[in-house]
């Protein structure tokens, strides 16, 4: 029976505990299901507290009320995802500010809610600070040059006609240019691909408003690149308008982190429905008929005595057959010879018999010195499996060759065959989770993975942890 290997959900988890940035999983009723390191550190609550709250318990009134109506709205499936800046309580009592972005996880049967928070609150209180110091020095255009240069964020400083006042280190530094090449250009000149309408933003705040946008997306010839900015108006020492100010905020990373995180749960939670399917039918279709098929024996035995030992030979074979095809789908939702045989022996058990279940010749070769830990072993077993199964769907081959050794700076897994190959780019860049699932499980040990493969010309993939990473103990070798 062939058996595909499980899709792992260890790696999701390990980038969901390790995030710098809080996530919490939620239900439809804004109850938390599960909560990362991040968050637990930020609000200073240990993990079982948070999931013993709801989320307007988090935040003061006025701040979750509004984060409650556009909650409402997500259950309502007028919106799939939002983003709200607002203020969030820690076991001391105090507040701080997070940016909240929140999507709806629908590629399961109960539709679940991740809620992404990230501690802004140094952000704040210099952007408080700037606004403070805006307003103070409206009226003395010198000093708010000054001020300008010296901000620790992305601001600029234009006049009537959109002329360059002055600008901060940090936007010279953003749109690699030097402030000696702008100061006095218009900024129309300088960037002449801005949309119109951020000509007509520019336009309203030379009228005195203050605007702003948590998330905009400016399509540029490099590329699209999301920006969060603030327009807000100043004064000469008459009072007369004098310009506008210009805060800019480069949020393209994070939110090409935040679609990605998003379209790996999607894909995990897709990828886990299969398994749980495939599983499910393989018991159904296959073992239950199987049992089905011993029972009938049983009746028949009992019926005619006289067939004892002929029928009793075959039932056991057949409960033999399905116990090892229970224990082969057993292996492969979890390794339990890893745990008790140790990495290589228990690697070199398992090979053994999916070679036997796939008619394949596995040439496999150990030479190590050192007692690898659980988890490299798991690691290795993890690509090992995925390897192999891609190898009997697409190889054409029936011989493999896989090989442990080691050197006196890593530890090496490799698994070749010379069968038809294929274009590693171009399988990178579909949505299935074989090879990610091996890169996230080697980075995940502070390992290397090289898959060299080409079309009709066979597949090599070598994985590396080194030992200077993790002092591992040697065995007495006589």
């Amino acid at each position: 029976m062939s058996a595909s290997p499980v899709p792992d959900s260890d790696f999701f988890r390990d980038a969901f505990n390790s995030s710098p940035i809080g996530i919490a999983v939620e239900t439809l009723e804004g109850r938390p299901l599960f909560v990362n390191p991040a968050l637990c550190t930020m609000l200073a609550f240990s993990e079982a507290e948070l999931r013993n709250k709801h989320c307007q318990d988090f935040s003061p009134p006025e701040d979750a009320q509004k984060d409650w109506v556009l909650f409402q709205n997500l259950r309502a499936g007028s919106i799939d995802r939002y983003q709200l800046e607002k203020r969030y309580f820690r076991r001391d009592g105090s507040l701080i500010w997070g940016r909240l972005n929140l999507s709806l996880l629908s590629g399961r049967a109960s539709p679940l809610v991740l809620a992404m928070i990230e501690d802004i609150t140094e952000q704040k209180k210099a952007q408080d600070a700037l606004r403070e110091h805006a307003a103070l020095l409206q009226s003395r255009e010198e000093l708010l040059k000054i001020f300008v240069k010296n901000a620790p964020v992305e601001v600029a400083m234009f006049d009537r006609d959109m002329r360059y006042l002055q600008v901060s280190d940090r936007w010279c530094a953003d749109y690699s240019v030097d402030s000696s090449q702008i100061l006095g250009r218009s900024h129309y000149e300088l960037f002449p691909d801005i949309p119109s309408w951020w000509k007509e933003m520019h336009r309203r705040g030379l009228d005195g408003e203050t605007l702003r946008s948590d998330e905009d997306r400016w399509d540029r010839e490099g590329g699209a690149k999301w920006l969060r900015w603030e327009i807000r108006p100043w004064s000469n020492l008459d009072k007369a308008p004098g310009g506008i100010l210009i805060f800019a905020e480069d949020i393209t990373q994070r939110k090409q982190m935040q679609e990605a995180l998003s379209d790996v749960a999607r894909r995990l939670v897709e990828a886990q429905e299969k398994e749980r399917a495939r599983i499910a039918r393989e018991l159904h279709d296959d073992i239950n008929q199987r049992l089905g098929l011993v029972s009938i024996g049983v009746e028949q035995l009992l019926a005619n005595p006289s067939e004892t030992e002929h029928r009793g030979l075959e039932l056991l074979k057949q409960i033999d057959e399905i116990s090892a095809d229970v224990h082969a789908l057993a292996t492969d939702l979890h390794p339990q010879k890893l745990d008790y045989l140790g990495a290589v022996e228990g690697l070199g058990s398992w090979i053994k018999e999916f070679a036997q279940r796939q008619g394949l010749k596995i040439d496999f070769t150990a030479d190590l010195r050192c007692s690898m830990p659980p988890e490299i072993g798991v690691t290795f077993f993890r690509v090992l499996q995925e390897a192999l199964q891609n190898t009997v769907k697409h190889s054409g081959v029936k011989r493999v060759e896989v090989q442990l050794r080691e050197d006196s700076k890593a530890l090496y897994l490799v698994v070749r065959d010379s069968g038809r190959g294929f274009d590693v780019e171009a399988a990178s860049l579909r949505k299935g989770l074989g090879l990610t699932n091996m890169r996230e499980r080697v980075r995940l040990v502070n390992g290397t993975i090289n898959i060299d493969s080409t079309p009709n010309g066979g597949t090599a993939i070598e994985v590396r942890v080194a030992l200077e990473t993790a002092p591992w103990p040697r065995r007495n070798v006589s």
